[in-house]
């Protein structure tokens, strides 16, 4: 009984080692992981090993199942790899001296803007992370300080799906799970400095400033002795480096369950120089980032102790501050497909004049 584990073992290093193709490897496994296949054999055959060698006999033969199993991952894996090369090797040839066409499209506004601003917080220790546009409840919610039947989801009325997800209505749904995954690096001395863009979706009355589909940058900043002059400095700093010149801000009390103080960054509508018009609702402001010092409850929620613990958050509006920097009047030419409207953005836009307006 002890030998036949291991003349098991070299049989299979045999056969594997002539696996040519996916098809092939199955047929093994079901040879020898069945069912009806050999290590299934063996298992009935410890019924007739001395009780106190069973222990040992079913060790090796767990072993040489974990060995079997082992192999035929790599060999499917392998297996992948070959095909994979194989459809590379037989795809025509190209010219790499071909010349590039110029005019095959341009990246969208928000795109440029995004890359901009990510580029900026990693230049300032931020890590930029992704997060799905489908959550659930307690992410979207009550993870925020949310809880069921608060007057605040009001405000975010969203498209909930059958399988009872949603479409997130801000990029504070990705908080929670951000906390959680560098909880263990806080805990060991590093600062968490996270930012998460992404698309949001809410019920909105669309105008010129509202769509039901928009863009938002979250970011997040947790460390020992976190206060509201370190919100103030990383955003004046992104403002700066983002529109090349120094930006009027104002802060002013905002609710939001998930931060207390909460702020409402507002910056001096830069496309009608402050005047008012109805991008800004003819405030000559225009609503930017909603921000402030994240609640002790949210913290909790995450497993961090708000009592060590602070850190502030804000929810970047990308379309906003995509209008903003190329003077875009309307928020609906961004999802519009409009390509008369959109292809005039390019890379190069980043450098235009600064008092220039573009319209779109």
């Amino acid at each position: 009984m002890f030998e036949k584990p291991a003349e098991l073992k070299k049989l299979f290093e045999e056969k594997v080692n002539q696996a040519a193709a996916s098809a092939d490897v199955e047929q093994l496994r079901i040879e020898f992981l069945g069912k009806k296949g050999h290590v299934a054999e063996l298992m009935q055959e410890l019924r007739n090993v001395p009780n106190e060698l069973k222990k040992e006999a079913g060790q090796k033969i767990n072993e040489v199942k974990q060995f079997i199993e082992g192999a035929i991952a790599e060999r499917i894996e392998e297996i992948k790899k070959l095909e994979e090369q194989k459809l590379i090797d037989s795809a025509e040839s190209y010219d790499e001296s071909m010349p590039i066409n110029a005019d095959l499209g341009s990246y969208h506004p928000i795109t440029l803007v995004r890359r901009e601003v990510e580029s900026i917080f990693q230049s300032m220790g931020f890590t930029v992370e992704d997060y799905s546009e489908i959550t659930d409840d307690y992410n979207c919610f009550e993870a925020l300080n949310i809880p069921k039947h608060h007057p605040a989801r009001d405000m975010q009325d969203t498209y909930y799906l059958s399988s009872n997800q949603l479409l997130k209505t801000h990029t504070s749904a990705a908080q929670n799970t951000i906390l959680r995954k560098y909880k263990a690096s806080l805990e060991s001395g590093k600062p968490i400095r996270a930012i998460f863009p992404g698309r949001c979706f809410r019920n909105e009355k669309i105008d010129a400033c509202h769509e039901n589909t928009f863009f938002q940058m979250e970011g997040i900043m947790v460390d020992e002795e976190i206060s509201i002059s370190n919100l103030i400095y990383f955003m004046k700093t992104m403002l700066s480096e983002v529109f090349q010149r120094d930006i009027t801000v104002r802060l002013r009390p905002g609710f939001f369950p998930f931060v207390e103080p909460g702020f409402e960054l507002d910056i001096s509508c830069l496309i009608c120089g402050g005047k008012g018009c109805p991008s800004c609702k003819d405030s000559g402001w225009l609503e930017l980032c909603p921000c402030g010092m994240i609640h002790p409850n949210v913290l909790t929620a995450a497993g961090i102790d708000p009592e060590k613990y602070t850190g502030f958050a804000f929810g970047l509006g990308m379309t906003r501050l995509a209008m903003m920097r190329y003077g875009v009047k309307d928020i609906r030419v961004f999802n519009s497909g409009n390509l008369k409207a959109l292809s005039q953005f390019t890379e190069k836009s980043f450098t235009r004049p600064e008092n220039e307006s573009k319209e779109a």
